[in-house]
């Protein structure tokens, strides 16, 4: 394993603005709805306004009169789609299976029944209201008390559960539910899609709102029954996904059939309504946590039996139980999961999948035994750490949970706590302070990066991953201006073409973690072939000299004995070669089967504690402070690590307070299907925030010793603020929101 060099730690683990930034802030940076491609139209789906039945009539002559329409693409003319092989992280991804118009069935509200291109927006618009459709109804179902479809399945399992918790002296058995939460980043789900026309070798070019450009492709070239090479995907810019932007949905098909159909290239942007119903939600849970514990508080069992529900055609599962098996030490414990169906699009992963309801529900739980027990919950969890990852046997690469626990506690100031409800005072209203621990795994997937040192002393990184908005840019130009000992102003970094070197998916906190070994053995490579150049150009100072004898630093070539700073910078090694670019190739593995994962267990831990204050007289609930400590290895860059953990905490406040899809039980549409009537945290209800990380590297995961940290931050919030809400009102919300009328009930 490679030594860091004290010249990447020089750029690596500090804090960096964004490369990127200025495009942003100035306009300059084009995210997909903004691309203008010559002589492009605009598609408009029309949507089903039922949620179950299916379609008898379609009239759409009127629709296709009308001024600047160009074609209304419904069943009869869409062309033909085709389902993928299987899921694949490689090969190809989908949620929703079934392509658009591939049937007349209609299992969820606002379900795509036909499409209008016109020239204009403003005229697909328009022309898509006026198409009718008629419909044959059937009963739907879309109510959140979930029974499962099917016999359960056991996720984990060890000991005997059932009967330890039965032969326990202190047992706690309660269940918890998590509502539908949409995703709402600022930017919509958008396509272009551009046929370039009618050869064999022709294909099509999309612009896409993805997380993901190499899976768009596998799964758009399967749908479309193109080869790989005849489809190309660009995502330059992306303005959020929160994990619904990962895979590909429907639209995207419509906008490649209106490309074909009309030879023109076609835009489709999704609206915030349809941001509701078709293209993905996090899904409702529902929870049984029964827990166990002998009078000195030591766990005996976990049994955590988990609900989800789904669409009628497909099967997500919420992986509520992933982090339960190896967060505490425990004999005992089984974890198993199910799904109910429903007439609703497909759930897809949201930031924190499996993981953020499935803490909420694990260690509200723990709070509530903690008290149970009238044991500090704090100590209660320290009591319990376990030394191995008890699921599996294996050591732990890196864990640092106490000390998160610890650390967190006395920043927070948990020792002035008072147990007792209701019984802590500040400026006249009554304080309520609670904790939550969080845990995400460690994933990385394979990547491939290419760095060029060139003549002009900069330096070009590309790799086909994308940049969500996390800071990818950055991360790689720090990782090739640390490497090579040049400004980071000095490296251009490319993403978001499949066209460029295979990159992972921005999901799971794994984008950094897959680049870092790519980039670093493309940089090696690079100024390993400048060396190389050194010694063999005549008009070099290091014309044959042995090449050992030199070396690599602040962008010069230098021989060891001397500093880097008296050598020959790079560019005049490469002029006097005659070269444009020294170029060095990367590779690294992974995936959820990933070999390392045999050999070690490899999570991030955290802890987070959460203050809200509480007015009776008004019934006015805030949360006021949250202090967050996170264990996630080496942060690459602190700036953007630490903006990520606040956006999750300030996320995990709208989940415990506010974030609800509601469906209408008589048509099954999503009935707060906008920005007025969903609501999510803004700055006025974001607390004073304090995030901390350990700076334990992890070097089992990667050379750098960098876990990802953009989901942990949300995970276990929720629990900490609802066990703040009991300490000050008495009253124990297991079901989010967090509503104003539970509080004046109780």
């Amino acid at each position: 394993m490679s030594t860091v060099s004290d010249s990447l730690l020089s750029v690596v683990g500090q804090p960096q603005s964004r490369i990127e930034g200025p495009l942003k802030v100035s306009g300059r940076a084009q995210y997909t709805s903004d691309i203008d491609l010559p002589d492009m139209l605009y598609a408009v789906p029309v949507c089903a306004t039922i949620a179950s039945g299916r379609v008898t009539s379609l009239e759409f002559a009127h629709a296709q009169s009308m001024p600047g329409v160009r074609v209304v693409l419904h069943r009869g003319n869409v062309g033909r789609f085709y389902r993928i092989a299987g899921n694949s992280m490689e090969a190809g991804f989908v949620d929703e299976a079934r392509p658009p118009f591939e049937d007349d069935v209609i299992r969820y509200y606002g379900q795509y029944v036909a499409a209008v291109v016109a020239d204009t927006f403003e005229a697909a618009s328009a022309a898509a209201a006026a198409v009718k459709v008629s419909y044959e109804t059937a009963h739907h179902d879309v109510s959140d008390e979930l029974q499962a479809s099917g016999e359960p399945q056991v996720q984990s399992e060890r000991g005997d559960a059932a009967a330890a918790y039965d032969k326990s002296e202190v047992r706690l058995d309660e269940t918890y539910v998590t509502p539908v939460e949409t995703h709402n980043p600022i930017e919509l789900h958008a396509s272009i899609a551009h046929w370039d026309g009618d050869g064999d070798g022709d294909g099509y070019t999309f612009y896409e709102t993805t997380q993901a450009v190499s899976n768009h492709q596998g799964t758009l070239m399967q749908m479309l029954g193109l080869p790989k090479e005849r489809v190309r995907v660009i995502s330059r810019y992306l303005g959020s996904g929160f994990g619904g932007k990962l895979w590909v949905w429907p639209h995207t098909l419509l906008a490649a059939a209106a490309s074909r159909h009309t030879g023109q290239p076609v835009k489709l942007v999704v609206s915030r309504k349809m941001m509701f119903q078709n293209v993905g939600h996090r899904p409702t849970t529902q929870q049984r946590v029964r827990l166990s514990a002998d009078r000195t508080g030591k766990l005996t069992s976990i049994r955590h039996d988990y609900l989800n529900h789904a669409a009628l055609a497909d099967d997500y599962e919420e992986s509520c139980g992933e982090i339960t098996p190896v967060l505490y030490s425990v004999p005992d414990l089984r974890v198993s999961s199910g799904i109910a169906r429903r007439n609703v699009g497909s759930p897809t992963s949201m930031r924190g999948p499996g993981a953020v309801p499935g803490l909420y529900a694990l260690e509200s739980a723990m709070n509530e035994l903690a008290r149970q027990l009238d044991i500090d919950p704090v100590a209660f969890r320290l009591m319990n750490e376990p030394q191995v990852d008890e699921s599996t046997g294996l050591p732990f690469s890196s864990r640092h949970f106490v000390e998160c626990l610890k650390t967190g506690a006395e920043k927070f100031g948990w020792a002035q706590r008072t147990a007792a409800i209701g019984s802590m005072k500040r400026d006249g209203l009554t304080l309520g302070w609670g904790v939550g621990a969080c845990g995400w795994p460690g994933l990385r997937f394979s990547a491939e990066a290419t760095v060029d040192l060139r003549a002009d002393g900069t330096a070009r990184v590309v790799c086909g991953t994308q940049d969500l908005g996390t800071g990818t840019y950055t991360v790689l130009a720090q990782l090739v201006a640390g490497h090579v000992g040049i400004p980071i102003d000095k490296v251009q970094v490319v993403l978001g073409d499949t066209m460029l070197p295979l990159g992972p998916i921005s999901g799971g906190s794994a984008a950094t973690a897959s680049v870092i070994p790519a980039v670093l053995q493309a940089a090696r490579a690079a100024t390993g072939m400048v060396l190389a150049r050194a010694v063999a150009v005549e008009d070099s100072p290091f014309h044959c000299a042995d090449k050992n004898t030199l070396a690599f630093g602040a962008g010069r070539v230098h021989r060891k004995t001397d500093a880097p700073e008296q050598g020959v910078p790079f560019a005049q090694i490469l002029e006097a070669a005659k070269m444009h670019a020294a170029s060095g190739k990367g590779s690294a593995q992974g995936g959820f089967d990933d070999p390392l994962k045999k050999r070690h267990s490899i999570y991030s831990y955290g802890a987070h504690f959460a203050e809200v204050t509480w007015q009776p007289e008004t019934a006015r609930l805030h949360v006021s402070r949250v202090v967050t400590v996170i264990d996630g290895g080496r942060m690459i860059n602190p700036r953007a690590a630490r903006n990520q953990v606040e956006g999750a905490v300030v996320m995990g406040v709208g989940m415990a307070l506010f974030e609800h899809t509601m469906y209408d039980p008589q048509n099954g549409a999503p009935i707060n299907s906008n920005l007025a009537d969903y609501i999510v945290a803004s700055h006025a209800d974001a607390p004073a925030l304090d995030v901390s990380f350990l700076d334990y590297p992890d070097p089992v995961f990667n050379e750098l010793g960098a876990r990802g940290i953009a989901e942990i931050g949300l995970a276990g919030v929720a629990a900490a603020i609802t066990d703040a809400v009991h300490h000050a009102t008495g009253v124990r919300v297991r079901k989010l929101p967090v509503m104003i009328e539970d509080l004046i009930a109780g």
